[in-house]
């Protein structure tokens, strides 16, 4: 019993990167009005300072693997903690705007790393029957973390011009909790034994995962290095190999953009107001879209290990449909009827949260050999806020040309096609090893094939 304690203290201690990932990208909504009045900016320096976070979030995505790859998942964490804490204290005590959008930036790092390293720590260390849960924990984390950003800049209030600094601060209080907590946690097994042959350190941790299994699971681990001592380099990432996971990984996290999501987050309010709504009414829903999010998340949670990855996505695709559709025939038509738009947004909701929400970072986390699962999930990270930002950055632009009709038509269209991936592509990876899941996908050497049907 203490093991399994223990195993779920270090994915929630890792999962604490996601509670900052949400805090940071909600928090400033609160304050950036105060920030552009104080400092005298204009619409497009407010813009910026805000947007400067996703920047750094998308450079983090992107090269988040690297360090991952080479110093090892552990001490990626350590940095990403800091960097949370040194964004939050910046930010706080920013003299001018400049500073300020430095310190964004450097929690955009942090975002775009933690949401590579976190979910494939998590993964690497979670045995099979309990990876879906322990790894969702960081989507879940997200969410929270989104909550508590609103709740704490409602309890701080504006009426101070200089309020912001307070809610960009108040994360000092979870960015240090993160550092102290990340230290207690071990390396990732996985990667001591392909990265640094450290036979033993990671036997002591698999011991902990699974005592019944250890030298079973060091077998398979040994037999699935390809480069046996050395770091796989990028190039080699690139190549035939792996063509199948990548595609899977692109394709998730592209679905997970083009399905509208972060642009009815972000623009919720407006959406709402589109549809004749007040503008006090239309504020209160989105109340109700972090809500609805919170709950399917938890939902999400306790069923993508009983009922698996799949299954969970096919409920997703469907409640995409439905609500999308819907949306574009009531835009298209302009019938909107009461609290039918608010109704189906949180349709909408829910079936992200439960589906892709929950899922998306499990999946990544699972599809990719040992040897270059950090390439791999920032692939699949960088992928997914690249596609945030082109979607969100440009989505009131376009709105305001072609109306909502055609824009959630569009978002329709490519539900349906991922209803297609998840049908025709997508396997199924619930409760099996990281390893066999390289026989499952055609991507391991024989020796992998041979211990694992020995097995």
């Amino acid at each position: 019993m203490m093991k399994k304690h223990k195993i779920f203290l270090w994915a929630i201690t890792s999962a604490l990167g996601g509670f900052l990932f949400g805090f940071d990208t909600a928090v400033i909504s609160g304050g950036e009005q105060n920030i552009q009045i104080m400092w005298g900016l204009s619409d497009i320096m407010i813009g910026q300072t805000v947007a400067m976070a996703l920047y750094g979030t998308i450079i983090g995505a992107l090269f988040g693997g690297i360090p991952a790859q080479r110093l090892g998942r552990r001490l990626s964490l350590i940095w990403i903690a800091a960097l949370f804490l040194v964004s939050a204290i910046g930010s706080a005590l920013a003299p001018e705007v400049y500073t300020l959008m430095i310190a964004r930036f450097i929690g955009g790092l942090s975002i775009g790393a933690s949401s590579v390293v976190a979910p494939m720590y998590i993964s690497e260390i979670a045995p099979a029957h309990k990876r879906g849960k322990l790894t969702a924990l960081f989507q879940f984390n997200i969410v929270l973390g989104i909550m508590i950003a609103f709740f704490s800049n409602y309890l701080i209030g504006t009426d101070n011009i200089e309020s912001w600094r307070w809610m960009l601060g108040v994360e000092v209080i979870p960015a240090t909790l993160f550092l102290v907590m990340v230290f207690t946690i071990p390396e990732s097994p996985r990667w001591l034994v392909i990265a640094k042959n450290r036979i033993e350190e990671a036997k002591e941790i698999l011991r902990v995962i699974d005592p019944a299994k250890v030298d079973e699971s060091l077998k398979a681990i040994q037999a699935s290095d390809l480069n046996p001592g050395k770091t796989t380099p990028l190039r080699d990432f690139f190549s035939k190999r792996y063509k199948f996971p990548i595609l899977l990984a692109f394709l998730f996290a592209f679905f997970n953009q083009v399905s509208g999501i972060n642009a009815i987050i972000y623009f919720a309010p407006r959406i709402f107001e589109l549809t004749g709504l007040g503008a006090e009414t239309a504020l209160l829903s989105t109340v109700g879209v972090g809500v609805v999010n919170l709950i399917f998340t938890m939902l999400g949670l306790i069923l993508i290990d009983r009922f698996g990855r799949r299954f969970l996505m096919y409920i997703c695709s469907f409640g995409y449909l439905i609500s999308l559709t819907s949306i574009a025939y009531a835009f298209f038509t302009q019938t909107f009827v009461g609290y039918t738009i608010p109704i189906l947004i949180f349709v909408f909701i829910a079936s992200h949260a439960i589906g892709q929400g929950a899922v998306i970072w499990v999946f990544i986390s699972e599809i990719f050999p040992n040897s270059v699962r950090s390439y791999g999930n920032s692939l699949g990270s960088s992928t997914h806020w690249i596609f945030a930002a082109l979607i969100a950055g440009n989505f009131v632009y376009i709105e305001s040309i072609f109306g909502g009709g055609p824009i959630f038509a569009f978002f329709a269209l490519m539900m349906f096609l991922q209803l297609i991936f998840v049908w025709k592509l997508m396997p199924e990876t619930k409760n099996i090893t990281l390893e066999e899941m390289e026989v499952k996908l055609g991507i391991s050497g024989s020796e992998l094939e041979e211990v694992i049907e020995n097995k």
